[in-house]
C-alpha cells in the first residue's frame, strides 16, 4: 500500500505542480492586483459565506461514497444514479438557503447578482468532488489527479484571453465578474469530463426518478459526514466572513486577508489532495484488518445499505500497514510544508511586494507581510490535519471527531472576537494559526485513543529537531546574509529539503525500493 500512494502522490505532485503554481501565481495572483483589495475582499467574503452552507449542497456524499466505493465498488451502478438525482435535489435546497441567509445578513441587494454565481460554483465544485470520489474509490487515482487539475487547465485558458488579450473589455478594468463567471464555466465543463469518466466506468442503468427510502438511507448514513464537513468548514471559514462585519473597512482588512489566504490554499491544495488518495487506502485497510477479526465469516463485512457495518473500530494489529502509511505520508506532507512555511515566514514583506505591485506599498507591506506570516505558519497543522482526518473518517470516528470541530469553533470565534479589533487581518490569521494546532493535537489524541497507534517518541523528536534547524537556517539566511531576497528564500527552501534528507524524512532508498517492488 505504501508503493501505491508514493506512485500516486508523486503522480499527483508531478501534474498540479506543472498546472496549478502558474494558475495561482499567474493568473489568480494578478486578478487579486487588479482589481484591488476591497473589491477582492468582496468576492472572498461571499466566496466564503456561502462555504459556510456547504454542508446543505454536499452533506458529506462525497466522503461518505469515496469510503463506501472503495470498500464496495460492486455498489457504484446501484448509488450512482440515485445520489446525482439528490445532489440536484440538495443544489436547489442550497440556493435557497444562502439567498435567505444574505438577506437576513443585510447584504445590499446590488451584490445578489455575483452572489448566485459565486454560489452556483459551490454547486459545481461539490459535483466535481462527489464524482471525483467515484474514480478514486474505483481505484483510478491517476485519473482523479488529472481531474482535480482540469478546473484550474480551463481558467488559465479564459482568464488569459480576459487579462492579457480581451477583445470584450471595451477599455475597462479586468472585473471580478469575469473570474466568476470562468469558473462557473471551468467548473462545469470539468464536471462533465468526470461524469463521462464514471459513466463509461461502470455503465449504470441511469433512470432520473425520486427513490426516497434510498435517498433516505443515503442522508442518514452521510449526515454524520455533512456534520463533520459543517463544522471543518465552519472553523476555517470563519475567519473571512467575521473579519468583514467587524470592522468599519471590512471588505477591505478582508481583500488583504484574502490575499494572503490564497497562497495558503495554494499550498494547502497538496494536502488536500493527499488526503483524496489516502482515504480510499485507509479504508481499505482498515476493512481487510476488521475482516480478519471476525471469525468464521467467510464474506467479511456486510456492504452498507445491506444489513451491516462497512468498518468496525478496532485497534490496529502490529503487523497492520496503517501506522506505516500514516507515518509515510506525514513525513512526506511535512518535510515539504515545514520547508515552505518556514521559508514564507522570513521573506514575508518581500513575497507580498512581489506577488502584489499594485496593491502593495511601503505603507502598507508590514500588514501585508505580517497577515501572510502568521496564516503560513498555519500550513503545517494544517496539513497534519488533513492526513489525521483522513484516517479518522475511514474509520468512522466521525461522532468524537466533530465533538473536537465543536470545540475548534468555539477556540476560533473567540480569538476572532479578541484579536480583530486591536489587530485586524493579523489578529484573523492568529486565531487560524492557534484554531489549527490546537485541532492537529487533538487529532492526534483521537488517533491514538481509536486506533490504539504506537507511541512514535523517536519519531517525534526528529521532526521537531527538523522544524527547529530549518528555521534556524531561515532566520540565519534571512538576517546574516549579503544578497538579493531571491536567493536567500531559494537557499532556506533548499536549506530545508536537504534536512529533510539528512533526518530521514525523505528517504531515497526507501523510494526507490518501494518504486522497485
Amino acid at each position: 500500500m505504501n508503493r501505491e500512494f508514493l506512485i500516486n502522490a508523486v503522480f499527483l505532485v508531478l501534474v498540479n505542480l506543472l498546472i496549478k503554481p502558474f494558475y495561482v501565481f499567474g493568473i489568480e495572483r494578478t486578478i487579486q492586483d487588479q482589481v484591488g483589495a476591497e473589491t477582492y475582499g468582496l468576492y472572498a467574503t461571499l466566496f466564503s459565506f456561502a462555504f459556510l452552507f456547504f454542508m446543505v449542497n454536499d452533506f458529506g456524499i462525497h466522503y461518505f461514497n469515496n469510503r463506501t466505493i472503495a470498500q464496495h465498488p460492486q455498489l457504484a451502478g446501484k448509488y450512482f444514479p440515485n445520489i446525482i438525482v439528490l445532489k440536484g435535489l440538495l443544489s436547489a435546497l442550497f440556493l435557497v438557503v444562502v439567498f435567505v441567509a444574505a438577506f437576513f445578513r443585510g447584504f445590499e441587494f446590488g451584490i445578489f447578482h455575483l452572489l448566485f454565481f459565486i454560489a452556483l460554483n459551490h454547486v459545481f465544485i461539490s459535483l466535481v468532488a462527489y464524482l471525483r470520489s467515484n474514480i478514486s474509490g474505483l481505484g483510478m487515482y491517476r485519473v482523479d489527479s488529472i481531474v482535480s487539475t482540469l478546473d484550474k487547465v480551463f481558467l488559465i485558458l479564459f482568464c488569459s484571453v480576459l487579462l492579457w488579450a480581451n477583445p470584450f473589455s471595451e477599455g475597462k478594468d479586468f472585473q471580478i465578474e469575469w473570474f466568476v463567471y470562468s469558473q462557473n464555466v471551468a467548473w462545469l465543463l470539468t464536471a462533465s469530463i468526470a461524469f463521462f469518466i464514471v459513466f463509461k466506468k461502470i455503465k449504470p442503468r441511469f433512470r432520473l426518478r425520486i427513490d426516497w427510502p434510498f435517498l433516505v438511507v443515503i442522508l442518514k448514513k452521510s449526515f454524520p459526514f455533512a456534520l463533520a464537513v459543517f463544522l471543518m468548514t465552519a472553523y476555517t471559514r470563519f475567519d473571512i466572513v467575521i473579519l468583514e462585519w467587524m470592522l468599519p473597512d471590512g471588505r477591505y482588512h478582508a481583500g488583504v486577508y484574502a490575499a494572503s489566504y490564497r497562497l495558503l490554499d495554494a499550498f494547502n491544495m497538496i494536502g488536500y489532495l493527499f488526503a483524496g488518495l489516502l482515504l480510499p487506502m485507509f479504508s481499505k485497510l482498515l476493512r481487510a484488518e476488521s475482516s480478519t477479526k471476525i471469525s468464521n465469516q467467510k464474506n467479511g463485512p456486510s456492504p452498507p445499505l445491506e444489513g451491516g457495518e462497512a468498518t468496525r473500530k478496532s485497534p490496529v494489529t502490529a503487523h497492520s500497514e496503517i501506522p506505516a502509511l500514516l507515518r509515510f505520508s506525514l513525513q512526506l506532507i511535512w518535510a515539504g510544508t515545514v520547508t515552505l512555511a518556514v521559508s514564507c515566514f522570513f521573506f514575508q514583506n518581500e513575497l507580498m511586494a512581489w506577488l502584489y505591485p499594485k496593491s502593495v506599498d511601503a505603507a502598507n507591506v508590514a500588514y501585508y507581510g505580517g497577515v501572510m506570516g502568521y496564516l503560513i505558519l498555519t500550513l503545517v497543522p494544517f496539513s497534519g490535519v488533513f492526513i489525521y482526518s483522513t484516517l479518522l473518517t475511514a474509520n468512522n470516528s466521525l461522532r468524537k471527531m466533530n465533538k473536537l470541530f465543536l470545540a475548534g469553533i468555539a477556540v476560533n470565534v473567540g480569538l476572532n472576537l479578541l484579536l480583530i479589533p486591536a489587530l485586524k487581518a493579523e489578529g484573523a490569521a492568529l486565531a487560524a494559526l492557534s484554531t489549527q494546532t490546537v485541532i492537529l493535537l487533538g487529532m492526534m489524541w483521537l488517533a491514538k485513543l481509536e486506533l490504539k497507534l504506537p507511541f512514535e517518541i523517536k519519531e517525534m523528536w526528529r521532526i521537531a529537531a527538523f522544524i527547529i534547524l530549518t528555521t534556524l537556517a531561515a532566520y540565519l539566511l534571512s538576517h546574516f546574509t549579503k544578497t538579493n531576497w531571491p536567493l536567500k528564500f531559494g537557499g532556506s527552501v533548499a536549506s530545508g529539503l536537504v534536512l529533510a534528507f539528512l533526518f530521514r524524512l525523505i528517504r531515497m532508498n526507501l523510494l526507490f525500493e518501494m518504486a522497485k517492488k
